[in-house]
């Protein structure tokens, strides 16, 4: 093993328990909460001792912190297609395919920033007053240029974004409704398709969406 190898194993290993901290994080603080997680419940799902969680997130605040960061943090990812479009049919579109994809996959950060917003976030107000709020305000510009250019009906922006936002995470924190709903079974593939295109289809039409 050569001294350059040596850094890179220890970065691997890093990565990987920080990616296993917080899948575990996400279920425990869905499941429970931010009062009723504990970071011995967090270190047990994640399969690591309690010292170590410790060793990546010194405090259960900061390891919550980072749940919520990075779900957001999937989301703006998911909000590229939408700056990068050239009108509503295109950037729309894409983007409830992305924040469809983001609920089947990562449900249970979904229902974390849910539940913190419910409970008044306690937590993350600063970070909703900030980085939220600046990505909220740049979106709106782009749908308020789209109105303008005439490709869609003029409609008030913020709350074309909550539609998108509740129906698209309405997968994720309603996802147990959703399987009784489905027999007791998660959705196959085809009918989260088919649930994307009756989605883009409710939304373009009531907003008038033209072609670019």
């Amino acid at each position: 093993m050569t001294e350059s190898t040596r850094p890179m194993r220890r970065q691997d290993i890093r990565r990987e328990n920080e990616k296993a901290i917080l899948l575990a994080a996400e279920k425990v603080f869905a499941e429970a909460g931010f009062g009723g997680a504990t970071m011995q419940l967090i270190a047990d799902l994640a399969g690591l001792p309690k010292a170590n969680l410790h060793y990546y997130f010194a405090t259960k605040e900061e390891l919550y912190r980072s749940v919520v960061q990075n779900i957001f943090e999937i989301w703006l990812q998911a909000a590229n297609c939408f700056d990068a479009a050239r009108g509503p049919v295109d950037g729309i579109s894409a983007y409830i395919d992305a924040k469809m994809e983001i609920s089947r996959r990562h449900p249970d950060g979904s229902k974390v920033w849910a539940s913190e917003v419910m409970h008044g976030a306690p937590v993350l107000q600063d970070y909703m007053e900030s980085t939220l709020r600046e990505w909220t305000d740049g979106r709106v510009e782009i749908i308020r240029r789209w109105i303008e250019e005439g490709k869609m009906d003029p409609v008030d922006p913020r709350h074309l974004l909550y539609m998108l936002w509740a129906t698209t995470q309405h997968y994720a924190d309603f996802g147990h409704q959703i399987e009784t709903l489905n027999g007791g079974k998660s959705l196959s593939d085809r009918q989260w398709r088919e649930a994307k295109e009756n989605i883009k289809r409710v939304i373009l039409t009531g907003i008038g969406a033209q072609p670019a």
